[in-house]
């Protein structure tokens, strides 16, 4: 399992990230990214926290441990700045919280997190088909999630970004240790958001490569 979606104490989680990250390669995880919620009131203490944290345990951990963010919340006429800040302060992997259907994202989120290049676009609810366009021409990565509640859209997400050819990975949202899930638990969620069994290898895949390229990042 490589789940690049992922929070600590630091923001809402439950867990500090030495033990978020043990428990996850207690169950086969081959790569985490801790990916606490910021937006401009934190994400200068955040996101360096993560990043000293994680080159603190290297070498002690047999898993992949990248530094990231999830850009929750913000006003879209800031995640582009936001962006770029947290890859400054040493995010490798930025997520933005999506225009989920269960929560009052601003609209707007999406198409901002797609022109700031943002690397996962999480739980993006019923994006739209010019949403969906532009992020296959920028490469973004589309999320289906195991998260309860954002989950409901996984279906439409899977669905669309397929049929539009936009790349798809599957994340937890973790927030406790029970959000934490095995590989094969994985492949059932995407079963069953109507993806065919022979592309599940290539989001697996894909997601190896974020990860892949998210430790090329300086």
């Amino acid at each position: 399992m490589i789940d690049l979606h992922t929070h600590s104490f630091f923001s809402d989680g439950e867990l500090i990230p030495s033990e978020l990250i043990r428990r996850a390669e207690a169950i086969g995880y081959k790569a985490i990214a801790i990916t606490d919620h910021v937006d401009p009131s934190n994400i200068d203490l955040v996101v360096p926290r993560i990043v000293s944290a994680l080159k603190k345990l290297k070498g002690f951990i047999s898993i992949e441990a990248v530094p990231g963010a999830e850009i929750t919340h913000a006003p879209p006429h800031i995640i582009q700045d936001l962006v770029k800040e947290a890859r400054h302060l040493g995010a490798k992997i930025v997520v933005v919280h999506g225009e989920t259907i269960v929560e009052p994202v601003a609209r707007g989120t999406n198409r901002a997190a797609i022109e700031a290049n943002v690397d996962i676009l999480a739980h993006p609810g019923i994006i739209s088909e010019e949403e969906l366009l532009l992020a296959k021409e920028k490469g973004v990565t589309l999320e289906i999630t195991s998260r309860k509640g954002h989950c409901l859209s996984n279906g439409y997400v899977a669905k669309e970004a397929i049929r539009f050819g936009v790349p798809l990975c599957i994340n937890t949202d973790t927030h406790s240790p029970s959000d934490l899930i095995t590989k094969e638990f994985a492949i059932k969620i995407l079963l069953a958001s109507g993806i065919d069994e022979n592309r599940i290898v290539s989001i697996f895949e894909h997601s190896k490569a974020l990860v892949e390229k998210a430790l090329r990042r300086n």
